[in-house]
């Protein structure tokens, strides 16, 4: 009644030994890069805005060092995480309008909370702590706009 199956199946395939495979802890590292990377990203763009030169009214309300310091320590945990690889820096963009800030500093704060996520999940104390505290630093001047 029922023609047997003639070809491999697809579960035998994906087990073959000739295709690589990764650890879950791998596959965590390369998250956890990546996610850090990103909040790199937007740290040096918020850090740009901040130390803007161009004769632009500078009332930000970013604090350059600061951000400088977390640009510097978040590099340095992916390259921990990235076998001694420092990522590349993007170039920051011009235009340094209240609400491109205020989206940065919310696309900053979610990317923190994402790293926090697998940082847990990996536990990795290092990047949780710098997740955590990347996360509240972002989620201080939100609260500031809502309350004005």
């Amino acid at each position: 009644m029922y023609e047997p199956i003639r070809t491999k199946s697809v579960h035998t395939m994906a087990a073959a030994p000739e295709i690589p495979h990764r650890s879950r802890e791998q596959e965590l590292d390369i998250r956890l890069a990546g996610q850090l990377t990103a909040l790199l990203t937007v740290t040096d763009e918020l850090h740009a805005l901040a130390t803007r030169t161009d004769g632009a009214p500078q009332d930000t309300g970013l604090d350059g060092a600061e951000l400088a310091t977390a640009a510097e320590r978040i590099a340095e945990q992916v390259a921990r995480l990235s076998g001694g690889h420092y990522p590349l820096r993007a170039e920051p963009t011009d235009g340094g309008t209240p609400a491109r800030i205020e989206a940065l500093q919310q696309r900053a704060h979610t990317l923190a909370g994402n790293a926090l996520a697998v940082a847990t999940t990996r536990d990795d104390a290092a990047a949780r702590e710098l997740a955590a505290e990347r996360m509240a630093a972002h989620a201080a001047p939100r609260r500031d706009l809502a309350t004005a």
